[in-house]
């Protein structure tokens, strides 16, 4: 089985070139190390444990548990979650980005002297680099995600990549510093996993077309008007994904999906006039990839984002995973095209790619702040996409930003976002 990996070849035409060396790179070091020790626990570092996709991870390691370690476990504020996670997973170390929550974490740690604990934005950007780890699962929310993948990809680590802001905010930098140090990214939200697998063994066919679905959220079927009275409550009675706040909310509006083509974009390399996006309200067909022949590839699967999370662990492998299994006898598949004048966001999002620079860093960044302020009662639903509208309008324009444009650009959208909202 490890030998088949050697004539594996990854492509989907244009762009994908640049990552298909990281993968190639990433398949002979996987064959090499797994020759000589096959059996040696894998060390996983997760960025955001305390998250969905942290904990769900937390429970793929449970499973395979002779597989696969939690080497640093990660959290914003969630400092009681935080604790318990590593009295039952026993990690070599964990930070708590608010330094504030530092000294509760050492209490109720104290028992605890094998795990090290550290704080600070600083600390996420320097564990990711110890030498023990295999892969760092990016599974923080927002712009914070950076810089610590950028660290975690310059230490040469295996990128299992959950944060789509990363991509969103920088995603031409992202792509240049993982072809120079080889750094193998594998995507795990559930719409790229299915996109990933479906290109894997197609070798040298062209893409032509990446059909990205959508749950189309919980105001699919609702009217314009009806969605300017929509409250933050209602926008998080997801009808499938059970996410985080913010993800839900972004859901809700479709920018959640505006930001996956951009995602998409830049790992598949395609543009974005070759993405187009399907609602899909059963959430079966987590996404597909057409051909120039004309045939399609679709990876389908009940809803359990335990699935992606296990398969950019093991890839090239495939471990077994308890849970539900698909009965396509007790589900329809329906298709449906998204309403942009509804849904802004989504829009917004196709725009910014059409203007390149650091627009996608603005709109992102202005998504931040209108999120939770719509979720604080501050704003109306569809005031989120005027304001984002507004804020790309206003924003000082970058064709070529550098990391330092990137985090100057988050600040000046952030900034004009929070007076539009006033």
């Amino acid at each position: 089985m490890l030998f088949q990996l050697f004539f594996v070849t990854l492509h989907s035409g244009n762009r994908f070139g640049r990552m298909q060396d990281c993968f190639a790179d990433y398949r002979l070091s996987f064959c090499k190390k797994n020759l000589a020790n096959y059996m040696k626990r894998q060390q996983i570092c997760i960025l955001g444990s305390t998250g969905s996709i942290g904990t769900q991870a937390l429970e793929v390691i449970a499973e395979h548990s002779d597989r696969f370690e939690a080497y640093c476990l990660t959290a914003n504020n969630k400092v009681e979650l935080l604790a318990e996670q590593a009295r039952k997973f026993k990690p070599a170390a964990v930070v708590i980005a608010n330094e504030e929550k530092y000294d509760t974490l050492v209490a109720l740690l104290e028992d605890c002297p094998d795990i090290k604990v550290y704080a600070g934005a600083q600390a996420l950007c320097e564990i990711v680099e110890a030498e023990p780890i295999d892969m760092v699962l990016t599974a923080m929310v927002g712009f914070s995600g950076l810089a610590p993948t950028i660290h975690a990809i310059k230490a040469h680590k295996k990128i299992c990549l959950a944060n789509k802001e990363t991509l969103v905010v920088a995603g031409e930098l992202i792509c240049e510093l993982a072809q120079q140090y080889r750094a193998p990214i594998l995507p795990v939200d559930s719409e790229h996993s299915a996109i990933f697998q479906s290109i894997v063994g197609e070798g040298n066919n062209e893409v032509e077309k990446i059909l990205l679905t959508a749950s189309g959220g919980p105001f699919r079927l609702k009217t314009l008007d009806e969605m300017r009275s929509m409250t933050a409550a209602d926008a998080l009675k997801h009808p499938t994904w059970d996410m985080g706040a913010k993800i839900t909310i972004d859901s809700a509006s479709m920018m959640n999906k505006g930001f996956e083509v951009i995602e998409a974009k830049w790992l598949f390399g395609v543009e974005a006039d070759k993405i187009q996006v399907l609602v899909h309200p059963q959430s079966i067909v987590h996404s597909a990839v057409q051909f120039r022949d004309g045939a399609v590839k679709a990876q389908l699967g009940v809803p359990d984002m335990r699935l992606p999370i296990q398969y950019a662990f093991t890839y090239p492998d495939r471990l077994p995973m308890t849970g539900e299994r698909l009965d396509l006898f007790k589900h329809s598949l329906e298709f449906f095209e998204p309403d942009l004048n509804k849904f802004k966001c989504l829009a917004l999002a196709f725009e910014a790619i059409k203007r390149g620079g650091n627009a996608c860093c603005v709109v992102n960044a202005a998504n931040e702040i209108v999120n939770l302020a719509f979720r604080q009662g501050q704003i109306g639903f569809l005031d989120m996409g005027d304001i984002i509208e507004k804020t790309l309008d206003k924003a000082t324009v970058i064709k070529k930003p550098t990391y330092e444009d990137y985090i100057n650009s988050d600040a000046e959208a952030r900034k004009l976002a929070s007076q539009l909202i006033g």
